[in-house]
């Protein structure tokens, strides 16, 4: 008897690991759940890997996903989560997913929806002493630094308010102890100016602070000796 209905509760469980009920047992696992200990801590960080992996694969196979993640608004809820919880291992795993998903989606409506809601991640404050956090976090922005165009600038900076998070908190580490993280940051950068938007350029110029430029021509100047 306890094996019969042992069998029923596992069927119960959807077996691909890669579809809608799937992204659907990760949501209900997550929503109204207090994370209280080590073990519903490490079930939070593989339901946010999965959702990550199961909303890329959806936006190239199945539309229903994508569709099931906008209209409950999966995004929102997990930049909260992500407010309530924090912690390396669960900030980094919040990183990844957004990293994942940000750098693989094609659809180019979902992706203007995931982008409409970046600057919220951008600005959350992580602990950046963790070095991995770091890594990832800068990855992260260099990823939606590839994402920027004349079409997309919009959603990174706003000229009603000069606010642009994505450069602001770029440049803060263009003179980081990493290599690693600098050459990331003069990207980001370089990417930034490549955009054609006067007024944004004007803004960078002008928060720009000297020190950068000074340090950028020297940093050129001696890899050409």
């Amino acid at each position: 008897m306890f094996r019969r209905k042992f069998s029923k509760v596992r069927n119960k469980r959807p077996k691909n690991h890669l579809s809608l009920s799937r992204l659907k047992h990760h949501y209900s696992a997550l929503k109204g759940k207090k994370i209280t200990s080590e073990k519903k801590r490490s079930k939070l960080i593989e339901s946010l890997r999965s959702i990550g992996e199961i909303v890329v694969w959806g936006d190239q196979n199945d539309p229903e996903i994508c569709d099931y993640f906008l209209e409950n608004k999966i995004l929102p809820f997990l930049l909260q989560l992500m407010l309530q919880i924090g912690g390396n291992p669960a900030e980094l795993q919040f990183i990844q997913t957004f990293n994942i998903m940000y750098n693989n989606i094609k659809n180019e409506k979902f992706l203007y929806y995931l982008l409409s809601n970046v600057n919220s991640i951008i600005v959350h404050r992580y602990d950046f002493n963790n070095e991995d956090i770091m890594g990832h976090y800068i990855t992260f922005l260099k990823t939606l630094s590839l994402k920027l165009s004349s079409e997309t600038i919009y959603l990174f900076y706003s000229e009603r308010t000069n606010a642009f998070p994505l450069y602001t908190e770029a440049i803060k580490y263009y003179n980081h102890s990493d290599s690693m993280v600098r050459t990331s940051v003069r990207t980001i950068i370089q990417k930034v100016y490549s955009v054609e938007n006067p007024n944004m350029l004007q803004i960078v110029r002008e928060i720009t602070d000297g020190p950068y430029f000074s340090d950028l021509s020297s940093n050129s100047n001696s890899n050409m000796l």
